[in-house]
């Protein structure tokens, strides 16, 4: 039964940081690409960050969000994924969730739909 918990959320202050994790068990970890994904109250459920299975490529949502501000890594030794957030914008306030890839060593998409388990996410507030 493969389980994702994610922790790390909070209410932190424009400017600040969060760092979130994701521990998995359950599963072969090191054969999965990762992702994060985020939704805001009334909006869809949509792409952060993404990390291969080796942790050797990333992909970030496009510039104007979090790229540049947003790391994603993980440790295969530790099932974990980690999403470090920096100069949080009010506009980054969502429920946090990591998500498995579909299938094993592929690249990993930015469709909710090519990912199969997802954790029960993490609140971050980010205030003004």
């Amino acid at each position: 039964q493969v389980q994702l918990v994610e922790s790390g959320g909070g209410l932190v202050q424009a400017g600040g940081s969060l760092r979130l994790s994701c521990a998995a068990s359950g599963l072969p970890f090191s054969a999965y690409a990762m992702g994060w994904f985020r939704q805001a109250p009334g909006k869809e459920r949509e792409f952060v960050a993404a990390i291969s299975w080796s942790g050797g490529n990333r992909y970030y949502a496009d510039a104007d969000s979090v790229k540049g501000r947003f790391t994603i890594s993980r440790d295969n030794a530790k099932n974990t994924v980690y999403l470090q957030m920096n100069s949080l914008k009010p506009e980054d306030t969502a429920v946090y969730y990591c998500a498995v890839s579909k299938y094993a060593y592929t690249i990993p998409g930015r469709a909710t739909f090519e990912y199969d388990y997802w954790g029960q996410g993490t609140q971050v507030t980010v205030s003004s």
